[in-house]
């Protein structure tokens, strides 16, 4: 996860933390505190005890909490096993471990290809 550009992780919302608004930030972003507003981050981390009740914009989200809203990413939402999402989902990859809880619908979209990236086509040997 955060091998590609190396994210600082610069938010960490504590297990006895509760927060009524919303949260951006430019880095990474754990959660195991409660968040009622929307959160947009680089890359959102909600932990076992984290809960968040608004709507997620971020390139990607590890989900092992509890989220009530919408999430929006641009490379991944990974739902783990204690994880729980009542929202609609719209990510490139998805992916839910067993014993998730996932209520919603999901919409898959295509990823850009990254404008370095070359495909070249197989000369016959």
């Amino acid at each position: 996860m955060f091998l590609r550009n190396k994210p600082q992780m610069e938010v960490i919302i504590g297990p006895e933390t509760t927060i009524k608004g919303n949260l951006i930030t430019k880095g990474a972003a754990r959660i195991d505190g409660q968040i009622e507003g929307n959160v947009d981050a680089d890359w959102i981390i909600i932990g076992e005890t984290g809960v968040v009740k608004g709507d997620i914009s971020s390139r990607g989200v590890i989900i092992d909490g509890k989220v009530q809203g919408n999430i929006t990413t641009t490379e991944i939402v990974e739902i783990k096993s204690k994880g729980e999402v009542q929202g609609n989902l719209n990510t490139p990859k998805l992916a839910i471990s067993e014993g998730a809880f996932f209520e919603g619908h999901s919409h898959m979209t295509k990823r850009e290809q990254d404008s370095k990236t070359t495909v070249l086509p197989l000369s016959p040997a």
